[in-house]
């Protein structure tokens, strides 16, 4: 139990001061509530520990559904009633305990007096920087409601991008995995059984029925040294990725792929583009807007090209120019942001050339995955095949032996 110093409001509006034990601020603040006392400031004695504070550093996140759906309610019950009144409904019908206990420290934020973006500020791993500067800009510009409604929409588009990616992967990966896994099992059970049958022949087996022969050996014996020097192999890769220099060559050399290369230039200037033109909307500097929105960009060269932006624009050039200048971006949006800059019309011209490249990322997609899918199930086909032919060659040896 810790002590609090307490503010707080009864049912009749007057003001009443004292002192609590509880083991957090929250628990104080559900105590005052539970008493018809609304706490305005809750705050540890001197010397007192605040349990919510160690709460607060190992608690959990608003994870990407559920940040979508708190900021959707948000945005619609902050346009008929006051933010604290939104933020205490949302929070009493918030039924999980992680998200309602992250929801109740932002409610209590606000009630202490502070910003919403400064209470949400608090919560890092639930709000990112990018969140709770356009959140700030809209408490600015005394248009939170909106401010709210552009950042609902950036996150459903981004978790549609990202659901399309998964469910675009999903079935190659499980399908080469299955081959793997057949393929595999024939080698190590399959073929070896049979074999047994030609070793008492006399004979020379056929090339390839040796070649099968002695790949089946090598995985029957050494399956556990691929595993563990597969696994060795991830780890030292990523151990490699997190040395910035290296992780810029990899992410520059996957730019440079034929197929692959253009998916992520159009992904990544798709969720640049969206961004800005969100933060166009919310009336926040293009400046601060393209720092907030480079540590999101999962390429580190894109990542680089928008901080060069950045420095571009501080020196006075225009947004179109200093995207010119970083020559990581595709042509379109160059001529899409050139044409918004020089119309007035920048938001407009920059969500359009989301759209664009994010239908030009799905059309590649569905391209790419149209040859993959037979490319593995031909690869798969082709490795069942030699095998099966690898043991007939053998018995059809032994017919035309037993014929002559």
């Amino acid at each position: 139990m810790a002590e609090f110093r307490y503010a707080a409001l009864d049912t009749d509006g007057r003001e009443q001061r004292g002192q609590i034990a509880a083991v957090s601020s929250q628990a104080a603040r559900d105590t005052l509530m539970a008493k018809k006392l609304f706490a305005l400031k809750v705050e540890p004695l001197e010397g007192a520990v605040d349990a919510s504070t160690g709460a607060r550093a190992k608690g959990g996140r608003l994870k990407g559904g559920a940040l979508m759906l708190v900021t959707r309610q948000l945005a619609t019950l902050a346009s008929v009633v006051p933010l604290e009144e939104a933020l205490r409904t949302i929070v009493r019908q918030t039924e999980a305990d992680g998200p309602r206990a992250i929801l109740q420290r932002v409610h209590g934020g606000v009630a202490e007096g502070r910003r919403l973006a400064d209470a949400m500020a608090l919560e890092p791993r639930s709000f990112s920087p990018l969140y709770c500067a356009m959140v700030a800009a809209g408490e600015a510009s005394g248009s939170l409601d909106a401010a709210l409604e552009r950042v609902a929409a950036l996150l459903e588009r981004q978790a549609q991008v990202r659901g399309k990616l998964i469910a675009a992967l999903a079935y190659p990966a499980a399908l080469l995995v299955v081959a793997v896994l057949v393929v595999a099992s024939l080698m190590i059970f399959v073929v070896p059984k049979v074999v047994e049958q030609f070793e008492d022949i006399g004979q020379t087996l056929p090339l390839l029925t040796r070649i099968v022969i002695g790949l089946s050996d090598f995985l029957a014996a050494g399956w556990w040294a691929i595993l563990l020097l597969l696994v060795a192999g991830g780890f030292g890769f990523g151990r490699a990725m997190a040395r910035p220099e290296l992780r810029l060559r990899f992410d520059g050399w996957l730019l440079g792929l034929p197929v692959i290369g253009r998916l992520i230039r159009c992904l990544e200037a798709a969720r640049l583009a969206r961004t800005l033109a969100t933060m166009v909307g919310s009336r926040l500097p293009l400046i601060e807007g393209l720092a907030l929105t480079a540590p999101t960009m999962g390429n580190r060269v894109m990542r680089a090209a928008t901080d060069e932006m950045v420095v571009s624009i501080r020196e006075g050039a225009s947004l179109s120019v200093a995207m010119q200048r970083a020559g990581a971006f595709p042509p379109l949006l160059l001529a899409m942001a050139a044409g918004g800059e020089g119309s007035g019309r920048l938001e407009l011209m920059l969500e359009r050339a989301a759209d664009y490249l994010d239908r030009e990322f799905d059309s590649f997609t569905s391209t790419a995955l149209a040859l993959l899918e037979p490319g593995v199930i031909l690869l798969m086909g082709g490795m069942v095949a030699a095998i099966v032919l690898a043991i007939l060659l053998p018995l059809l040896q032994l017919d035309t032996l037993a014929g002559i």
